[in-house]
């Protein structure tokens, strides 16, 4: 009996550290997968395995000790590598609705909606992005400050083909436009659809580095793309449009647990798969 409630006193310790550990590397992996860094994490561990095994095996003291001093620099090889992921990440940790500004989020959804309809029905390209808790104009160069109430009227103007602005990108925070033509930078992936345009590569290229949603309208074909995390969904109907970022913009007014956001947050993110699914690819 002796024996039993010691293994039970002291059993749970080592019970304790394998479920961390089990959660850690859980979600670990479900942050690494699908991310730009995904392939450069698989080959270092492949490579710090495959040389521990021989400095083990083979007894090499000296490669032993080198591996031992490298791992410890790992975690800022990986905080170096992922810093747009983290960065998002942790912005969107801190966010909490202090207030519950779900009609003034709402209101923005239909302008934004009201606006793509009109634009794509006679097919004027455009490019607006919303900003949430990262800055949208730290990822962005250049543009022209607008800082107006946002309304359908004043996003076609800006759009105009003969605008002056019309060409870039438009930024939206909270319910107001605060530039225009701005330059988003173009996503770096290679395994991209031939078919898609700048547009679409720089609503790519925003979201991966920020926590920024961008909508999209094809000038050639007036398809309605949305962009969010850098996962790019296009050929998308209005009521699927604003179902996207209703999800997405208005919360909740109950602050949600660590363990539902990481939940949530994990379920967002790209499998490695589906790096960039495509509902429906428009003819040119």
């Amino acid at each position: 009996m002796w024996i039993i409630h010691q293994i039970l006193s002291e059993g749970w310790k080592p019970a304790l550290e394998i479920l961390i550990l089990a959660v850690g590397i859980y979600y670990a992996f479900n942050f690494v997968r699908g991310t730009r860094g995904a392939p450069v994490v698989y080959g270092f561990l492949v490579l710090l395995l495959s040389l521990t095994v021989v400095a083990y095996f083979l007894k090499l003291e000296v490669l032993g000790w080198l591996l031992r001093w490298f791992v410890g620099f790992a975690a800022v090889a990986i905080l170096i590598i992922f810093q747009p992921e983290i960065r998002r990440m942790l912005a969107e940790l801190g966010t909490h609705p202090v207030f519950n500004p779900n009609q003034e989020k709402r209101e923005i959804i239909e302008v934004i909606c009201e606006t793509v309809e009109r634009l794509a029905d006679v097919r004027i390209g455009a490019l607006i992005a919303i900003e949430q808790a990262i800055p949208l104009s730290e990822s962005t160069e250049s543009g022209v400050a607008v800082d107006c109430q946002a309304t359908p009227e004043m996003l076609e103007t800006i759009f105009f083909p003969n605008n002056a602005i019309h060409d870039g990108g438009v930024i939206i925070r909270a319910d107001r436009i605060v530039s225009a033509a701005r330059i988003f930078p173009l996503t770096q992936r290679s395994d991209l659809h031939p078919s898609l345009g700048t547009r679409h590569r720089a609503a790519i290229g925003l979201t991966e580095e920020t926590d920024g949603i961008v909508v999209v309208v094809s000038e050639e074909t007036g398809s309605i793309s949305h962009c969010y995390k850098g996962q790019l969904v296009r050929g998308v109907t209005i009521e699927a449009l604003r179902a996207f970022l209703t999800s997405i913009l208005v919360k909740r007014s109950k602050s949600h647990s660590v363990t539902a956001w990481m939940r949530n947050w994990t379920e967002q993110r790209p499998h490695a798969p589906q790096v960039q699914p495509v509902v429906k690819l428009e003819p040119k």
